[in-house]
């Protein structure tokens, strides 16, 4: 499974991606899931990927048409005209790959190859945007009344940006609220793990603002995860008591 965050601020746009997948409880393994492409001053772009691995992995590799020589690679995320373009041709990507890889695959392949993925950016003269693409190639966009998208395991953190979001808030309040979010989740399924890779992108910078991964020693997630679990037992100890009759 995976757990991925997309947000749209005043400020800009930040993502967070966990790395695990996994096939079955014996066979866990990291893969990065947050890919970006920037060329400085006129564009920076984001993908982020939940699903069928072969598939997510498929898709990237055909936007870097990476069986070409490096000299001879034609990025279609640098090429897009416009961000919509760009979610139009991964989008098309994305079905084309997944019905060839069911058409190969016969009965077997019915739903096993699904994806899903949230792009983000910025190209020079508009305004940074993101959308969530679904596996039949359509996609919708983020706007101020949904400023957030989730794919993968949303349940269990939603609430938590659901009652902090604000879109005028630092890009350092952003990333504190996404990792209680994301600690939520790590919390309650295994299937979420660590280490997570978190992403700025600011207004205009046209370039990553900010780029960490998370490890599982990491002392500000450690910080953030206990002084959550801290503050939700003093809440709940705070509230009016119930009582009989």
């Amino acid at each position: 499974m995976t757990y991925c965050v997309g947000m749209v601020l005043d400020r800009g746009l930040v993502l967070m991606s966990d790395t695990r997948t996994n096939s079955g409880v014996d066979n866990i393994s990291t893969f990065r899931k947050l890919f970006h492409w920037s060329v400085p001053g006129e564009r920076m772009i984001a993908v982020m990927t939940a699903g069928n691995l072969a598939t997510t992995q498929a898709v990237i590799s055909q936007l870097e048409e990476r069986t070409k020589a490096p000299d001879e690679r034609d990025n279609t995320l640098i090429k897009g005209p416009t961000m919509f373009s760009v979610a139009t041709e991964i989008g098309r990507l994305l079905r084309q790959t997944i019905e060839e890889a069911q058409a190969a695959n016969g009965e077997a392949g019915k739903g096993r190859f699904s994806a899903t993925m949230i792009l983000a950016g910025q190209i020079k003269g508009m305004q940074p945007r993101l959308f969530m693409i679904y596996p039949e190639g359509n996609f919708i966009e983020a706007s101020w009344d949904t400023p957030f998208f989730q794919i993968g395991e949303t349940k269990y953190g939603r609430p938590i940006l659901l009652r902090g979001y604000d879109r005028a808030m630092s890009f350092e309040d952003a990333i504190k609220l996404l990792m209680v979010s994301f600690d939520s989740t790590l919390k309650a399924n295994l299937s979420v793990g660590m280490p997570l890779d978190l992403l700025v992108i600011g207004k205009d910078g046209f370039a990553p603002a900010h780029e960490h991964r998370v490890t599982a020693d990491d002392p500000y997630f450690d910080q953030i995860s206990n002084g959550w679990s801290d503050a939700l037992r003093l809440a709940f100890h705070s509230l009016p008591p119930y009582t009989f009759g």
